[in-house]
């Protein structure tokens, strides 16, 4: 009986210890995920220690590390990228002999490993640096001047915001990158390429290579991100702890467009194209309370057999009627954009825009060091463009205009567009 309480006892302050183990471990482990995507490399100039702040001496030597680690990283990733051998094993290729493998049909290729940085010899437009620079500035200036425009959630911390609502943060832990989804925003392409980078989906136990080969019907599959708000179901009460570490670490971006013009993008995409469930949640309840169809057809075959669909003034008034959000947060396809993407609690530190989308992409994969990796696919021929505003907005009274626009002025501030003077004043 003795024996059996000891060992009992013994039992409790065992699992006792594992536990206190577990939890000091745990932080170390956090933080050490996050250097694991980093390559050899030098120094920041920011993070020279005090010795070599003081000491011009041991700065150049120090200088002289950095420059021989970096040559090093050069190198590695240079013979990497060159390796003509078609047959060398690669983690993540197929086997030889898979039917999926290509290479011995593409020996003549240039082959490159996947998932390696590249090295660039040549440097970035500093044009494409200070439009960046600018972009990112207007956001901090207009975020910290209290008194030049206020809405909400401008001036709360990133602890103050809900898990929920920090659910368009994509995480790529692969590549050290986060990715803020704007629906509208060419945000289907920088899914498929999020999916490629993370390895997120296999074809028979082979991670995709190339973006457009990505099935339709799943890009938008939530289980294929690993978005923040679901960091909380696998981290527990250390998930704010490593967001802010990743936020810290990893290269944030996002894609914004004029506020109008995606406004009828969603319009376009989701009202006059038949889409059942859009048909039942929204354009239903706008039929009942803006166009005098107290029992519109069940299904959205019928409503477009019968001629019947919500205008773009109704879709415009159940924006502006105040009772839409007491029901529910507005729809992510027509949510403000720093309400799905919080720029004023999170430094990103690529802003890239629909209008220049081409040249946008293909500087932000060359920042990210993938542009060896994927390719941003070619562009939408059949996009809404800004010239489009003023015939989409001819049946909107001038009041709704003024309306819409404080509704949406937030991002018309925060992303640098202009406010449509012709649209407010006529």
């Amino acid at each position: 009986m003795g024996k059996s309480r000891l060992f009992r006892i013994f039992m409790i302050l065992g699992a006792v210890f594992m536990i206190l183990l577990i939890i000091i471990y745990w932080d170390d482990v956090g933080a050490s995920n996050f250097y694991l995507h980093t390559t050899i490399s030098g120094p920041h100039p920011s993070r020279l220690s005090p010795q070599a702040r003081r000491d011009p001496e041991k700065k150049i030597e120090e200088d002289k590390e950095s420059s021989f680690l970096m040559d090093i990283d050069a190198f590695v990733n240079q013979f990497l990228e060159g390796t003509a051998d078609p047959t060398e094993q690669v983690r993540g290729e197929p086997p030889p002999g898979d039917p999926h493998n290509q290479s011995s049909e593409k020996s003549d290729e240039k082959f490159v490993p996947r998932r390696e940085w590249k090295i660039h010899l040549t440097p970035i437009d500093p044009e494409k640096k200070q439009k960046q620079e600018s972009r990112k500035q207007l956001i901090q200036d207009v975020c910290s001047n209290r008194s030049f425009l206020d809405f909400p959630g401008k001036n709360r911390t990133f602890d103050d915001i809900p898990n929920k609502e920090l659910d368009h943060l994509i995480v790529d832990d692969r590549h050290g990158i986060i990715y803020c989804y704007v629906p509208k925003v060419a945000c289907t392409n920088w899914k498929r390429i999020m999916i490629v980078l993370s390895e997120s989906l296999l074809l028979d136990g082979v991670p995709y290579q190339d973006p457009l080969d990505v099935p339709q019907e799943l890009i938008h599959n939530s289980s294929l991100h690993f978005t923040f708000n679901k960091f909380w179901k696998r981290y527990g009460k250390f998930s704010r702890h490593l967001m802010k570490i990743k936020l810290k670490k990893y290269t944030k971006f996002l894609f914004v467009r004029d506020p109008f013009v995606r406004l009828i993008s969603a319009y376009r995409n989701k009202f006059e194209q038949e889409n059942e469930d859009f048909y039942k949640r929204f354009a239903v309840i706008m039929l009942k309370k803006y166009s005098n169809y107290s029992d519109p057809p069940a299904s959205v075959v019928d409503a477009f057999a019968a001629g019947i669909r919500p205008s773009f003034l109704n879709f415009v008034r159940y924006l502006l009627d105040p009772s839409t959000e007491k029901e529910m947060p507005f729809n992510e396809h027509w949510r403000q954009i720093y309400r799905l993407c919080h720029p004023c609690q999170i430094n990103y530190d690529f802003v890239g825009k629909l209008e220049t989308l081409d040249e946008d992409a293909e500087h932000l994969l060359r920042i990210l060091r993938v542009d060896n990796v994927v390719e941003f696919p070619q562009s939408h021929r059949n996009r809404t463009v800004s010239s489009w505003e003023q015939d989409w907005f001819a049946s909107i009274p001038l009041e709704f205009r003024k309306e819409l626009y404080r509704l949406y002025e937030a991002d018309f501030k925060l992303f640098g567009y202009s406010k449509p003077e012709k649209l407010l004043h006529e």
